[in-house]
């Protein structure tokens, strides 16, 4: 990591990492005194305090970096997006797709009650892995053995979801890669599969078993398509961190629950179908540049900004008070603890972003198998 960069790094480590334990702290103790007595009310606090923690994420994005996000959708969609509970399917184009997610949730007032399934490893981050668990993301091993049984009590738990809620699914399993791609093809191939050019094949037991359960209180499935147009570059979690900007287009599309087929098989088929019409759909978009559907208004809003303002505030105070009140600095001592504790932040910070790239090493033997898996 080049000393530019850890300038940048550690302030903004510091204030992220710091904050966000002491949300950890709050959600811990409301986890324990408030969420056995009352989930709704720990689940509406917990809102509040998830979003305390992740809009300084969002601000990163509009207000750091200046990624621009150019949100396409009919009248439907757009004006269902935040006022119910929400399926969400997407192909996986980019490391920090989840984000992107974060901020059209964000943007639609339900960036609290936002939830993924997501790999297990994530929930031993420090902070925002802890987060999510409290927040009562689903954790997944990738082997359906394993997973089934915890999918499927994950998803029942939401049926008393207080707030409208979004619940990710990336039903492709991995971050698309030219490896993965060349496996998905192969496997195609083998199978007599329309042969994919721009997503993998969906892995659909995952989506049938979603559906299954939350067709009677999830009205909608919002088919999503994420791209980076040709002449931007990739959006990175370190490309974010030093300040450069990337363009993001994304198309919604709102599709009713009780319009979904009723036997699994039929639910599987749908979601195959999906994504051969999502893969032309990128085809065209790589041919056009945009997609058909009319551009809507996402804004900038300053409440990213607040609150990251707020916590700087506050941490700044309290850092200048610990300082003249244990004379930190004034002591060798207390200068290598102080430069221990800064080396730490940096070396968290360099998981967090190593960690949102690790999707990309896996190799088209290692995609290929698990490509078959399914």
């Amino acid at each position: 990591m080049a000393v530019p960069l850890v300038l940048v790094v550690l302030p903004l480590g510091l204030l992220f990492l710091l904050s966000g334990l002491i949300i950890n702290v709050i959600q811990a103790v409301l986890f324990l005194s408030i969420r056995p007595f009352s989930k709704s009310l720990y689940r509406r606090i917990n809102r509040f305090l998830a979003e305390l923690l992740w809009l300084q994420l969002v601000w990163l994005v509009d207000w750091w970096a200046g990624v621009k996000i150019q949100l396409h959708a009919d009248d439907e969609t757009y004006k269902s997006m935040g006022n119910e509970h929400a399926l969400v399917i997407s192909n996986h184009r980019s490391d920090i797709d989840w984000l992107i997610g974060w901020i059209l949730a964000q943007r639609s007032g339900c960036l609290g009650s936002t939830l993924a399934v997501m790999k297990k490893s994530s929930k031993f981050l420090p902070v925002i892995g802890w987060s999510m668990w409290f927040a009562e993301y689903l954790f997944l091993e990738r082997s359906w053995a394993k997973d089934e049984k915890t999918l499927k009590w994950g998803l029942q738990r939401l049926k008393d979801f207080p707030r409208p809620f979004w619940l990710a699914l990336f039903v492709e399993g991995t971050r698309f890669t030219p490896a993965k791609l060349l496996a998905a093809q192969e496997y195609a191939a083998s199978q007599g599969l329309p042969a994919p050019r721009n997503v993998l094949i969906p892995r659909t037991k995952g989506f049938v078993s979603a559906v299954s359960i939350m067709r009677d209180f999830v009205p909608a499935i919002y088919d999503t398509t994420v791209i980076i147009p040709k002449d931007s570059p990739q959006p990175t979690m370190l490309r974010i961190l030093k300040g450069q900007s990337s363009v993001v287009h994304v198309r919604m599309k709102r599709h009713a629950m009780s319009e979904m087929p009723k036997s699994d098989d039929d639910v599987s088929k749908w979601c195959k179908d999906i994504f051969v019409a999502k893969d032309a759909l990128l085809d065209k978009h790589l041919a056009a540049g945009t997609f058909d559907e009319e551009i809507r208004p996402i804004g900038r809003p300053v409440k990213s900004l607040l609150v990251t303002l707020f916590w700087s505030c506050l941490l700044l105070y309290g850092a200048i008070k610990l300082f003249l009140w244990t004379q930190l600095l004034s002591t060798w001592k207390g200068v290598g603890f102080t430069v221990l504790g800064l080396g730490l932040v940096t070396a968290v910070m360099h998981i967090f972003i190593m960690f949102s790239q690790s999707e990309r090493s896996s190799s088209a033997k290692a995609a290929r198998n698990r490509v078959k898996k399914e």
